[in-house]
């Protein structure tokens, strides 16, 4: 799946996946050595993650319903735990450093596009 800025079409990454199964949620990243520049997990129905156990460092940016992002988390070390967010419903974890270089503020709105997958 595509995901990208509303406003403005830019395309943030080609390739999204998305968790939305018990077991795909509750695994995460988990077991991955790393998560490429180039992808990113949409974790549905989250409003709270952990990087215990993960071997590198995540970007995370939580959602509301609407796709609206409500909080916006640079370079999460592995052993952390992650206060919920109660204005979100899911969460798009990136590698570490992709926020950087792709900003995203608090109040953007996002599009996924699933046509793509």
């Amino acid at each position: 799946m595509r995901l990208s800025v509303e406003a403005s079409g830019k395309t943030l990454l080609e390739n999204l996946e998305v968790a939305n199964t018990l077991w795909s949620r509750t695994k995460g990243l988990l077991g991955r050595s790393q998560l490429p520049a180039n992808e990113a997990l949409w974790i549905l129905r989250c409003n709270t993650i952990h990087t215990f156990f993960m071997r590198f460092p995540i970007d995370v940016v939580f959602l509301n319903r609407k796709m609206v992002v409500t909080s916006v988390m640079k370079n999460v070390r592995p052993g952390r735990l992650v206060m919920p967010d109660f204005r979100a419903s899911s969460v798009i974890e990136f590698s570490g450093g992709f926020l950087e270089s792709h900003p995203l503020n608090v109040g953007e709105k996002l599009h996924v596009d699933p046509a793509l997958s």
